[in-house]
């Protein structure tokens, strides 16, 4: 495993606009040609968090879909977001993870917000997801997992001995100001209690139900100190994150080889 080149990319997502959200996100993630491992875009980054946005949710074999597989052969590198996508199953805040070489892994959000009824509107999706990419295994998650720390659990994995389920958690966001405390105090806890490296993004501005968002996109590390942090502003900021650092802390710091054992249903 070799270190990780982490791009975050911060943006004010306009209010159901796709198209001009994906020429916007092109725009600003275009210059890491050649620079990154993985650049992560925040959740519903083509619409912004809309229970009404569901009406023109797109299937996958839509332009955002399309989009994302050519920015990541376009940068050679992952890319990752969310979109409201339809199947036959219903429509799902999905996070797609696009590499340059052309595959393609999604995860459906899990928790849906009920506080916002998005439950009411999107099917909720049913199993974790980890990958591989650049010799790391990734966890993609999305916004009110957040606050589901069985869900989000760091497994010891008995068939790879010494190893965790995962060494990298990701976050994507559409998470308001007012609620800025328990995204930050929440980031940390994740990456403490599964000894790996957490990556938050969040957007900024305001979007059409005249919610605030501060951003505050963050890369933690294992011990719960951030590596990088932004503000309320727009932003793409690249972080390394250190394989041999981690490896070494949970050497130092074997705490998965005291947890208990269970069953998820």
């Amino acid at each position: 495993m070799q270190d990780l080149r982490v791009s975050i990319v911060q943006g004010d997502t306009r209010w159901h606009d796709p198209a001009a959200n994906r020429d916007y996100y092109a725009r600003l993630i275009a210059p890491l040609h050649g620079t990154t491992d993985l650049v992560v875009l925040p959740e519903t980054f083509t619409s912004g968090f809309s229970n009404d946005a569901i009406g023109n949710a797109e299937g996958m074999d839509g332009p955002t879909v399309a989009w994302i597989r050519e920015q990541a052969a376009k940068l050679g590198a992952a890319v990752t977001g969310s979109v409201q996508l339809r199947t036959d199953e219903g429509v799902f805040n999905r996070m797609l993870f696009a590499t340059p070489e052309g595959a393609l892994h999604t995860y459906d959000k899990r928790h849906l917000f009920r506080y916002a009824r998005e439950h009411e509107r999107y099917a909720a999706g049913r199993e974790r997801l980890t990958l591989d990419w650049k010799g790391w295994r990734i966890c993609p998650l999305v916004c009110y997992d957040l606050r589901f720390p069985v869900f989000s659990r760091n497994r010891y994995d008995v068939e790879r001995p010494g190893e965790l389920d995962y060494d990298l958690a990701l976050y994507v966001a559409n998470w308001p100001s007012s609620r800025n405390y328990p995204w930050k105090t929440l980031l940390r806890a994740r990456a403490i209690e599964n000894l790996c490296y957490v990556v938050g993004v969040n957007r900024i501005g305001t979007d059409g139900n005249g919610l605030h968002y501060s951003g505050d996109s963050a890369v933690i590390d294992f011990l719960g100190h951030p590596v990088s942090e932004c503000t309320d502003e727009e932003v793409v900021v690249t972080t390394t994150l250190q394989a041999a650092e981690l490896r070494a802390h949970r050497e130092r710091f074997p705490a998965m080889l005291d947890g208990d054992a269970f069953e998820l249903r």
